[in-house]
């Protein structure tokens, strides 16, 4: 069987089974060990071992269990809730102040839990509501809950940036490092255009910040207190990786130390709490390691069927320079992120694509950095960004699948600024991790 053909009915199976609802990991590794078996026998299930072995004994995966029960303990201690007051006290009586700190405090959360679904879960739990009451622009107040929590997976420390690195034996201190300025202008664009926005149109946000205008002094001392703590555990997880103190594993463990210090001193700590992080940390953790299973499983069947080089002729024959293979490869993700999550996304995408855009001269982390950006827009993007079900899952009953698609359009097209610059000018995303780590 031809690899081109073999790859369409990979395709077609994992499309059918999408459909049917099937378990993704299974899903995956199942029609891998199926189809291998039909076409190489017995001998697929050589593959089973060593991939669990590449797989699950990576000190690098190692981090993914750490950084989720970090941020399980910090968001059920009620430490997101003390970052979004401290940073709706900072701005204070700005038009839009209240959808400036959803920003702020989804790009915090992002840092601490480096996924998508749990910045827009926290954030719209704790601020949709308020910013509807106060009569915000439904739009704005959706869209800036949905592009804010896009960013758990571009700020450090993020889990599909150190999958990433596993599957492709690249730095993830490096990656962490080279995503912190496409991360700042991301944030800066957002922040820009709510201000903007509300400045051309008034109606969209009021004057009036809520009860942050009426706290004590001493309310006032406690806020800042805690918002400044939990920005400092973050600059210690982030920090002690870019000084080369600590391993990204490693700082993981210093995170989750942290999270508990700072429930203990916050007098927020509950055996309780500590438990259920424990036990939803663990069933994160398990859904997590299927579907690496599943996906490395179909990875290295289709690898070692012969795709890479299917794909490497294919873009040779089409005779398109560079810089358009890799706005192609751009394409694929972005249609694949309509169906599938982030996670998969790069397990399946990062060992296929990246050899080919280091094959054209490309820097490895530069793409890695561009598959990132390209997943946050892919997986928000309507109508089937399955980003966009979080958010609707914790709207208000009179929000529609409707008003969320137009909520999130202008903050998708600023983002998109973001990706297509670092595109063309690499030294956005390589700068900082050559200046503090050196070049390869």
């Amino acid at each position: 069987m031809s690899i081109e053909v073999l790859t369409l009915i990979l395709i077609g199976c994992i499309l059918a089974s999408f459909a049917l609802g099937a378990p993704v990991g299974l899903a995956l590794g199942g029609i891998a060990m199926g189809i291998g078996y039909l076409t190489w026998g017995e001998g697929i299930f050589n593959l089973i071992p060593t991939t669990i072995e590449s797989s699950y004994f990576s000190f690098i995966l190692l981090a993914i269990p750490l950084y989720i029960y970090m941020g399980q303990l910090l968001t059920r201690s009620g430490i997101g809730d003390a970052m979004f007051n401290a940073s709706q006290m900072l701005i204070g009586r700005v038009r839009g102040s209240l959808a400036i700190s959803v920003i702020g405090v989804c790009s915090m959360i992002g840092a601490m839990v480096g996924i998508i679904g749990a910045g827009i879960m926290t954030s719209g739990s704790i601020a949709l509501k308020p910013m509807l009451e106060r009569g915000y622009d439904k739009r704005l107040a959706l869209g800036v809950i949905m592009a804010g929590g896009g960013l758990g997976i571009l700020i450090p420390p993020s889990i599909p940036m150190i999958m990433y690195s596993a599957t492709t034996q690249n730095s993830v201190g490096r990656m962490f490092i080279a995503a912190i300025v496409p991360a700042l202008i991301s944030i800066v664009l957002m922040v820009a255009y709510v201000i903007i926005s509300c400045k051309l149109n008034p109606a969209k946000a009021p004057l009036d910040t809520g009860s942050e205008a009426k706290m004590t002094r001493k309310q006032k001392v406690r806020t800042a207190r805690d918002g400044f703590f939990s920005l400092l555990l973050i600059v210690a997880v982030l920090g002690s990786i870019i000084t080369g103190i600590a391993t990204p594993t490693e700082s993981g463990a210093i995170g989750v130390f942290g999270a508990i210090l700072l429930a203990n001193a916050f007098k927020r700590f509950r055996l309780e709490m500590f438990k259920t992080s424990g036990f939803e940390t663990a069933m994160l953790v398990s859904v997590s390691m299927w579907i690496i299973l599943g996906a490395s499983l179909f990875s290295n069947f289709h690898m070692l069927s012969g795709v890479q080089n299917m794909v490497a002729d294919f873009t040779h024959d089409l005779g398109l320079p560079p810089i358009a293979v890799i706005i192609l490869l751009q394409v694929v993700m972005l249609l694949l992120g309509f169906i599938i999550d982030e996670m998969i996304i790069v397990l399946m995408c990062a060992p296929l694509f990246t050899p080919i855009a280091v094959s054209l001269g490309y820097d490895p982390i530069w793409f890695g950095i561009l598959m990132i950006l390209n997943i946050e827009i892919a997986v928000q993007t309507p109508p089937y960004g399955f980003a966009l079900f979080y958010l609707k899952g914790i709207a208000p009953p009179g929000v529609t699948m409707m008003d969320i698609y137009r909520s999130i359009t202008p903050f998708i097209l600023l983002k998109l600024c973001v990706l297509i610059l670092c595109m063309l000018f690499p030294e956005v995303v390589l700068w900082l991790p050559n200046t503090l780590m050196g070049e390869n």
